[in-house]
């Protein structure tokens, strides 16, 4: 019986190059930055739209984001995944984003919230 303790795999922070230790990105700063970030032709942004359907954080300051967009044929399909990329560059201890589009399931307005829909008329 060994009795050693397990090494800790806790998430204590990531590291700047010059070895200064910083806390991983916060979920909430994450979507602060991905709120900032507005559809051209919807004066809402995107996350209360429901177009954010996952964002994962990882320790070393990787960040993946899934989103979909209103309809397959969306003018804006090219620009909106760079737009939410760089909001969330600017997060500081973000090291990479991934921004991937999905399909499925279909975005709808039941996603928006209660928010997007007063703004936009749609109760």
């Amino acid at each position: 019986m060994n009795d050693t303790p397990l090494p800790s795999t806790e998430i204590v922070g990531c590291w700047t190059p010059d070895g200064e230790q910083i806390a991983p990105p916060g979920e909430t700063a994450v979507l602060d930055a991905i709120c900032t970030v507005f559809d051209p032709e919807i004066p809402v942004n995107i996350y209360e739209l429901g177009l954010i359907y996952a964002v994962d954080i990882g320790a070393q300051g990787d960040i993946k984001v899934e989103m979909t967009l209103t309809a397959p044929g969306c003018p804006s399909a090219q620009e909106l995944p760079e737009m939410v990329r760089d909001a969330v560059l600017t997060v500081p201890g973000v090291k990479n984003v991934t921004v991937e589009t999905v399909w499925d399931p279909p975005w709808n307005p039941g996603r928006m919230s209660e928010e997007a829909r007063l703004s936009l008329n749609m109760y």
